[in-house]
């Protein structure tokens, strides 16, 4: 006989409805309750028939995920544990990737729209107005990407960039280039207001240089301009374009870190596989997956409507960075 609801509310001790919450909404259970009922469905072998339960809570048992571009090393950590966290909760995730294009991701939210409860944006493309106008609609969630009345996760790069930025003056460097991520990245704006004010407070030169694809090959692309500027080091919008403009020096004549030094952002696996292993800010995208999750649920829910939630990084040195020829680490 196939094993019911009511067998894991007879086993949890706790009444039907409690058991259909913490498998709907757990949010709105105390850990305690959830963690008992769980055990028991576990136990019997419970599995909810979702066919049955989209019926009668108009609820999909599903969640979009939708991110810039999948190849990009930055983005599958996240995606893991946003599917890891969902499924816990019994939920499925539907990811799609956009190619850094708005237009796909608008078009993908609203295909998605019927199909899911709501949706995780990862580093939207899209402008905030269009993000404003989707979340009428449906339940989102953003994730780097502040925007009033859009619950959110920010992952804090401006505090890493400041981090960043501090560590290659104190090696000694003062002339520094900043290459730039799409103008549409808030990462890359946050990241360019962080070092551009701590540049301006310490009295040292910042050019920037882009914006540029947030790929290897807008690393190469922007290295010659960085060679060309005269800068002894560059802090990099992302891993994958610090692996780009790191290639490219050496194409150019130019060792890393004795000519140039080189920093970039997410401390993804590139960062440790290239050579020099690369400086580089690490951005908590496991921890920003399970939050973001867990905002979209409170979302869809009945529970209050959730905020914005940041997340501290941290600078983790390694090869690529070393004191300009000639100058020793400064105090």
């Amino acid at each position: 006989m196939a094993v019911t609801i009511r067998d894991v509310a007879r086993v949890s001790g706790v009444h039907v409805s409690t058991v259909s919450r913490t498998l709907s909404a757990a949010h709105l259970v105390s850990p305690d309750t959830r963690a008992r009922v769980l055990a028991a469905a576990d136990a019997l072998g419970y599995r909810p028939n979702r066919a049955a339960r989209a019926l009668s809570t108009s609820r999909t048992g599903n969640l979009g995920l939708i991110v810039a571009d999948i190849a990009n090393p930055f983005f599958p950590p996240l995606v893991k544990s946003a599917q890891a966290q969902a499924r816990e909760r019994d939920y499925h995730v539907f990811v799609a990737d956009t190619d850094e294009r708005p237009e796909v991701e608008e078009e993908l939210v609203r295909s998605m729209a019927k199909q899911v409860d709501g949706v995780l944006l990862v580093a939207p493309r899209l402008a905030n107005r269009v993000i404003a106008e989707l979340s009428r609609e449906l339940p989102l969630v953003v994730v780097n990407r502040r925007l009033r009345g859009v619950p959110g996760v920010l992952m804090d790069v401006g505090s890493g960039a400041r981090q960043a930025l501090d560590h290659l003056l104190g090696l000694g460097h003062r002339e520094i280039a900043l290459a730039t991520g799409p103008h549409t990245a808030w990462t890359s704006r946050e990241i360019e207001r962080a070092a551009e004010g701590l540049a301006a407070e310490r009295g040292v030169l910042l050019q920037r240089i882009g914006p540029n694809p947030p790929t290897e090959e807008g690393g190469r692309s922007a290295a010659e301009e960085v060679a060309a500027s005269g800068a002894s080091a560059v802090l990099a919008h992302n891993d994958l374009m610090a692996f780009g403009l790191v290639r490219q020096a050496a194409g150019l004549g130019l060792s890393v870190p004795g000519d140039l030094s080189v920093v970039g952002v997410d401390n993804s696996h590139v960062a440790q596989y290239c050579s020099p292993a690369l400086t580089t800010v690490e951005m908590p995208v496991s921890a920003a997956g399970r939050g973001a999750v867990d905002l979209l649920l409170q979302a869809v829910g009945a529970g209050d409507p959730p905020g914005t939630v940041s997340l501290e990084t941290g600078l983790v040195v390694r090869e690529s960075t070393a004191p300009p020829r000639g100058v020793g680490a400064v105090d």
